[in-house]
């Protein structure tokens, strides 16, 4: 086993002059990339923190990149922060993290430090890390925590996620495996890193000792325009990404390959895009940050069985229980359980400060997720035992939402719900029993939460759906909310 960042020195002295990471005005041979990174360790190890967990609060580019790795590779915990985040949302993910410093962009710092006080400007640090020796470093040991992602959960308060080196170093092996990548790939990142699946793209490429290309921000033109330019053999993407880029009406001869996440590709979109890409090979995955890869869907599987998640990952192991914990049968709907050496290290939650493992004594993980496997091994997901709302990609927990509305005084009840959209996937819907304004709330949610948490449709009721224990009926209300949709 070894870390994320180990085989940089070979590529360095082997293959010094391979472009490590290419953006719109900078590139980085592997020589230059793994002297920032040994500089950026020694500078971290030049402080003497003994909480060593950093937050990372900066746009995409290499910076967010540099400060990653060399966290990662001096033992740090990293935790990437969201520029989206409202402040309170903000402070909320500080607090449990609790980093000994948050490094930043000058231009977010005043905000930033007026309840960070370990806050720091990313344009002054980075003049003392050029000062920093460059030398070579010895690596971190493997089973560290260096990732710290956040989740909101099922109370709408947020929790974070721990991985360690370990369990990055094992997907890895997926790309090689799974979706057939290696050291010649060249490998298209347009998505934000705060967002894993676009973080581990370009760290897994930088571990195979391919070329990243890094977009500042998701753009369907400047995507397409890196593709025409560069020998661009991969594209990490998530659904919506893809149907933007089908109304850019165009047709991309080269072989590429297209890996997804975060939500369903339909299957409309799969033949439009091979219409538009001529020489595609599909990949799509389904995982969770919990659990990394679970099952992928190739190319050629996904014309057999479109309606599937795809067959185990490498080294993966899946079962579907039924409630009493015994193994359902083939085609039979039950709870998915896996087990894997990528599966994370555990919760860490605002009321404690010990991380939290959800496997069973023989290594078994469940997210709560309800599927089925077919008689051939194939996964189908059949819904979320959680009420996540998935919007281009993204997770988006109700609860937190809810918490929010709850606050206006004349709301006397609320569900959040997602609804079906044909670009989006699912668009955040608030049902609302109450006198409340809608302007009043939709600046209720734009002062407390990011933008894309902001309902996008809103429907009031006299009567909220109960169950018999006196609980919101979600399904009940789905249901109602979609009957007027389709009245109309």
């Amino acid at each position: 086993m070894a870390t994320i960042t180990c085989p940089y020195k070979n590529y360095a002295y082997n293959q010094s002059d391979r472009i490590a990471i290419q953006t719109h005005n900078q590139n980085l041979s592997y020589r230059q990339w793994y002297e920032l990174v040994c500089k950026t360790v020694n500078w971290l190890t030049s402080h003497s923190y003994t909480n060593k967990t950093i937050g990372i609060l900066m746009p995409n580019g290499i910076p967010f990149l540099q400060l990653f790795a060399g966290a990662a590779a001096a033992g740090w915990t990293v935790a990437p922060l969201d520029i989206k985040w409202r402040e309170e949302e903000l402070q909320k993910r500080l607090s449990l993290c609790n980093p000994s410093i948050v490094i930043t962009t000058k231009d977010m710092y005043d905000n930033l430090k007026s309840f960070c006080p370990n806050a720091m400007i990313w344009e002054e640090c980075v003049e003392e890390i050029n000062k920093s020796p460059f030398t070579d470093i010895q690596e971190a040991n493997e089973e560290l925590p260096f990732y710290m992602g956040f989740t909101s959960g099922s109370t709408g308060e947020p929790k974070a996620f721990i991985r360690s080196h370990e369990s990055w170093v094992a997907s890895f092996s997926c790309n090689k495996f799974d979706f057939h990548m290696n050291e010649n790939e060249h490998v298209v990142i347009p998505g934000a890193l705060i967002h894993s699946h676009f973080l581990y793209g370009a760290i897994s490429t930088l571990f195979l000792g391919g070329t990243v290309y890094l977009l500042e921000k998701f753009s369907p033109s400047q995507t397409l325009s890196v593709l025409h330019k560069h020998p661009v053999t991969a594209v990490y993407m998530v659904p919506t990404m893809i149907e933007a880029l089908l109304k850019e009406n165009c047709v991309i001869e080269k072989h590429v390959k297209i890996i997804s996440s975060g939500a369903k590709w339909e299957a409309d979109s799969k033949q439009r895009i091979r219409n538009m890409f001529r020489n595609l090979s599909m990949y799509e995955f389904y995982g969770a940050s919990e659990l990394s890869f679970v099952t992928v869907l190739s190319d050629q599987d996904n014309k057999e069985r479109p309606g599937s998640v795809g067959k185990p990952c490498h080294n993966v192991e899946i079962q579907i229980r039924n409630t009493n914990q015994s193994l359902a049968a083939p085609n039979q709907v039950g709870k998915i359980y896996v087990r894997s050496k990528m599966t994370f290290m555990g919760y860490l939650y605002a009321d404690a400060h010990t991380i939290h493992s959800i496997q069973d004594e023989d290594g078994w993980s469940t997210v709560h997720d309800m599927g089925y496997l077919d008689e051939a091994g194939f996964l189908y997901i059949v819904g979320r035992e959680k009420n996540i709302i998935l919007y281009g990609g993204i997770n988006i927990f109700p609860e937190e939402i809810e918490t929010v509305l709850s606050l206006h005084p004349d709301v006397e009840a609320v569900a959040v719900i997602g609804l079906a959209d044909s670009y989006w996937g699912q668009i955040v819907t608030a049902v609302i029993k109450g006198k409340a304004a809608k302007i009043e709330l939709r600046k209720l949610c734009q002062m407390k939460l990011a933008s894309y948490k902001v309902p996008r449709k809103w429907y009031f009721t006299d009567e909220m759906p109960l169950t018999t224990s006196g609980k919101i009926a979600r399904p009940q209300i789905k249901e109602m909310v979609e009957s007027q949709v389709n009245s109309y």
